[in-house]
Parts: C-alpha cells; sequence; structure tokens
C-alpha cells in the first residue's frame, strides 16, 4: 500500500532535485540552460496584461524574482500531483513525471540564443530527479506478507475434545497471516529531508540565483573601447550640491536602475555580435562589432528614466555614455519619407517603438558600448544598446539590440505598447526629496534638505520646496551640465521646532511646465503627483 501523503512527497521532492541540480550544473554552461530561468522566460511573453500591471504595481524591480519564485512553486506543486497520482497508479505518474521533466528541455531548444549543448543540464537533473523519485516512492510503501501462514490448530467442541487435550490457545504467530513491519516513517522523512535539501543547496548555488544576484560589475566578455572622438565635457564640482545623503551625480553602474524583460542578462559575444537596419529603408545596413569600434564614438552625460518609476523613485539614473550617433547610422540607410518609427529589437525578443524623429534630430540618441568609461555591463546591455535622451525607456533604451526595424506607427507595435503603455513616452519634469530621508530623526535647529530634479530635452529652470503647508521657497541649484541630465538642489529651513513635519517639492522646466500635484499610477505614461516625505526633528 502506498500512502498518497508520501508519494505526494516523493513528487516535490524529486522535482526539487531536478530543478536544482539543472541548476547547478547550469553555472558551467551560462544562465540559457538554467531551466528554471527558461521556463520563466518562456512565460513573460504570454502573460496577459491583466496580469502583468498588477504585479509590477505590486512588486516592482522584484517581478523577476516574483515570476521565478511562481514558477517555482507552479513546479512543485505539479511534482506533488504527479507524485499523489503514484500512490494508485504508479506507471501512468512515472510516465508523466518524464515528460514534464521534458517541458524544460523543449523550451531551451526552441529559444534562439541556445544550443543543443545547453539541454545537458536538465537532462542531468530529470535522470537524478526520476531515480530520486522511484527510491522515495519505494521507501513509502508498506506491504503485507502474503505467505502461506501455519495451520490453525484443529477445534473440537467441548463435549467431544479427547481427554487430556489441550485446551486451544492463540497461534503462535497471533494471526493467520504475518504482516510485514512498515518502513519507519522516521527513516522515510529523514531520506527525504536530506534529499530535499541536498536539492534545495543546489538551487542556492546554481544558476539561477546568480543570474539574478549579478554583480553589476561583471563582464561576460573582455572589450577593450577606444578613445572617444568626442570627449565628454568635465562635470563642475558645481554640479553636485555638497550635501551628506544626496545621490552622486553620476551613477554607478551597480546602483543604476535595470528594468528589463530578461531574467538573466544573455550571454553575447561581441565578435558574433552584429546590428542590422531594415525596413522602411532604401539600403538595408549591417553593422558588426569591429565597424562600430572604428567609427568615431562620442561621449555624452545622458538621465534615463523608467516608465514604472513611482513618485520619489530610483529609477532613474545618470550616466556618462559612450556611442556612435545613431542618426548617422539610419542615414546611411535612408528611411523613406513616410516612416515615423523605428521598431528596435534586442537579443532576447524584447521590442520598443521609438519615433524616428527622436533618433534622427540634433538630441545625442546613441547606440552605446560604454558606461562610465568601460564596457557596458551585462546587466545593462552588453556589448551595445540604445540611449535615447527625453523618453522613457520602455520605447527607447533597448538593451542587446540587434535590430533596427524602420517602420510606422499604424503598422507595428512594440512589447509594452502591446501591454497598454502608451505608443511614445516623451519624459514629464520630476523631482524628488533626498535629504532628509523619509521617516528619519534630524536634529533641531537648521533644515537642510535636499534632492534632484530632471526634464530631459527641457532642463531644469526652478525648484520650488515647502515645509509643512508653508509657502514655495526656491532652492539653490546646481550648475547644469546639459539638458539631458538631471539637476541637483539644494535649501535651508532656519529654527525647525521639534516634531513631525513633512517636505514637498515641485520642479518647472525651461519651457515653464509645472511638475503636476495630480497622482496617478505608471501606467499607461509613468506615474505623476507632488513628492513628500515626513520626518521628525528631535
Amino acid at each position: 500500500m502506498r500512502s498518497p501523503f508520501r508519494t505526494a512527497l516523493a513528487g516535490i521532492v524529486a522535482t526539487l532535485v531536478l530543478f536544482g541540480f539543472a541548476d547547478l550544473v547550469a553555472r558551467a554552461f551560462g544562465p540559457q540552460s538554467a531551466p528554471l530561468l527558461a521556463l520563466g522566460q518562456a512565460i513573460i511573453p504570454l502573460a496577459p496584461t491583466g496580469l502583468v500591471k498588477p504585479v509590477i504595481d505590486l512588486f516592482g524591480t522584484n517581478d523577476k524574482l516574483f515570476l521565478i519564485l511562481s514558477t517555482g512553486v507552479a513546479a512543485l506543486g505539479l511534482g506533488g500531483l504527479i507524485g499523489w497520482l503514484a500512490s494508485h497508479r504508479l506507471h501512468l505518474a512515472t510516465v508523466l513525471m518524464s515528460t514534464a521533466g521534458l517541458v524544460p528541455i523543449i523550451v531551451i531548444l526552441i529559444r534562439p540564443e541556445t544550443s543543443v549543448v545547453d539541454i545537458i543540464p536538465t537532462l542531468i537533473g530529470l535522470a537524478l530527479g526520476m531515480a530520486v523519485f522511484r527510491v522515495l516512492i519505494s521507501s513509502g510503501t508498506s506491504r503485507t506478507d502474503t505467505r502461506t501462514a501455519p495451520a490453525a490448530p484443529r477445534k473440537f467442541p467441548a463435549a467431544a475434545r479427547p481427554a487430556g487435550a489441550p485446551t486451544p490457545g492463540p497461534s503462535p504467530s497471533g494471526s493467520a497471516s504475518k504482516p510485514d513491519a512498515e518502513p519507519s516513517r522516521r527513516r522515510f522523512f529523514v531520506i527525504t529531508g536530506v534529499i530535499g535539501a541536498a536539492g534545495a543547496a543546489a538551487v542556492a548555488v546554481g544558476q539561477t540565483v546568480a543570474a539574478l544576484t549579478l554583480d553589476a560589475g561583471a563582464a561576460v566578455a573582455k572589450l577593450v573601447l577606444p578613445k572617444p572622438a568626442m570627449t565628454a565635457p568635465p562635470i563642475p564640482t558645481s554640479a553636485h550640491p555638497d550635501v551628506k545623503g544626496l545621490t552622486p551625480f553620476i551613477t554607478d553602474p551597480k546602483d543604476f536602475y535595470r528594468i528589463d524583460t530578461a531574467l538573466a542578462p544573455p550571454v553575447i559575444d561581441p565578435q558574433e555580435w552584429s546590428l542590422r537596419i531594415h525596413g522602411m529603408v532604401e539600403e538595408e545596413v549591417t553593422l558588426t562589432m569591429d565597424d562600430l569600434l572604428n567609427l568615431p564614438l562620442d561621449e555624452h552625460h545622458i538621465t534615463l528614466t523608467c516608465v514604472s518609476n513611482p513618485v520619489g523613485g530610483d529609477l532613474v539614473g545618470n550616466a556618462t555614455w559612450l556611442g556612435y550617433p545613431v542618426r548617422d547610422l539610419l542615414r546611411r540607410a535612408k528611411p523613406l519619407k513616410d516612416a515615423d518609427m523605428v521598431l528596435s529589437h534586442s537579443f532576447d525578443g524584447f521590442s520598443a517603438s521609438t519615433p524616428i524623429e527622436a533618433l534622427t534630430d540634433d538630441r545625442d540618441s546613441l547606440l552605446a558600448v560604454g558606461m562610465n568609461g568601460s564596457p557596458l555591463p551585462p546587466e545593462h546591455g552588453f556589448p551595445a544598446r540604445l540611449v535615447v535622451p527625453g523618453l522613457y525607456g520602455f520605447v527607447s533604451a533597448t538593451k542587446w539590440v540587434t535590430e533596427l526595424e524602420v517602420t510606422r506607427f499604424d503598422e507595428k507595435t512594440s512589447y509594452w505598447t502591446d501591454r497598454g503603455w502608451d505608443a511614445e513616452g516623451p519624459i514629464l519634469v520630476a523631482s524628488r526629496v533626498e535629504v532628509p530621508k523619509p521617516l528619519g530623526n534630524v536634529a533641531a535647529g537648521d533644515l537642510a534638505v535636499a534632492g534632484t530634479a530632471w526634464a530631459q530635452r527641457s532642463g531644469i529652470r526652478r525648484v520650488d520646496v515647502k515645509l509643512d503647508d508653508g509657502e514655495w521657497t526656491s532652492a539653490d541649484l546646481g550648475d547644469e551640465v546639459n539638458i539631458d541630465t538631471w539637476r541637483q538642489w539644494t535649501t535651508e529651513f532656519a529654527d525647525v521646532e521639534a516634531g513631525s513635519h513633512t517636505v514637498t517639492v515641485r520642479a518647472i522646466d525651461k519651457d515653464g511646465n509645472v511638475q503636476t500635484p495630480k497622482r496617478r499610477k505608471s501606467i499607461p505614461n509613468t506615474a505623476t503627483g507632488h513628492h513628500h516625505i515626513q520626518f521628525r526633528v528631535e
């Protein structure tokens, strides 16, 4: 007899072993071979908009972690269900467990960036998982002894019992059939616990965790960047007010926000990378990495912002980018006059719709290969990405870019516009308070307040700050580096009394647009409202 609970537990542990040890072996092959990542990546384009929006609202930048955890829990649940089935239909359950293990293999094989070699970790994990499944099913099974028992003593009626015959007693065995001792419950759970812990440990040191916690300074390949033909001007110290706690003017890559649809940055050999410009063009253009590095590259300070950035959020960063002007690349391809959009395609299947005007006007739109003096980190687009000032990243900042398709908005759509976001995403004026920290404690007396504001393509003209319900006060602005970078500000309030207080900020750009106080969520084209923080003076 097989206990349904034990067989279900066997299915869960076997599934954990399958994914755990496949993930561990995948460390030697790369993120493209990790089955859990492959399944999660396959789910992303299939997720309905009605699910995507609330997940982003609820989990923000932890949406990838949520997806991986959900995928893992679903896989364990399926393994448990198959294990439960084994309690009365072992053969069918074994077939289903093997079939389920083939699903990530198929998913890996159909991805364009993978090869047959990449299924080896999953094959090893599947073999181990099936072995564990059979062992645990066997050790969790109790059997009844069906051997012939000794014949019971003949019984006589009391009157017919021969004289001196002993009174019949119980048979030596105590019953007509002797059951074997059931396998020790403790032994089964110890074995299951040890194997399950080994599977969990394999996940903890495997490729999925490594990919989700990738160090932003790590590079997949060594790429020597040429010196810029045009160097970005030095940043004056006056651009960054000397206030403790204020964000650095240039964002370190490890602190730069990362929002994309790749669970793990793809591994791309720069010598095999190429960019294809096609679609509504007179001449199709293909560019290799050697071609790109031999061009005169420009360096520019540019701030990028994510459309999902909440009011006062940190999904904005400022960096020094090295690349080649996109307008010069498009000039080679000679776009047709009625084209109004460039659909950029990423190595991982992502696409973004950028107004062609933003790529051909005088702004510093780049096909970038460098960030802050080094090659792009993998999670920020290595070996090449787009950087377009003045537009939110979901329509402009394609990482791992491989294609620029010249087309029209009324003919093609992109990844996020298919899910309810706007087709075009111009940056809105925004600002945030960084000093003091929300819910922080500060000493009574003069209060230093500082933060950052941005309005790419226009520039910041003024920042207003108010304490509690007081009047708006104009803040002191750090020097402007250019209109496409953020601008930092500071102000001071004298003799602030002890107690709870609120600081609110708003920005005004050079076109006269005042940051709106109206609150709205980030979908379909960024969150709005004034940022305010509460703190306590003691």
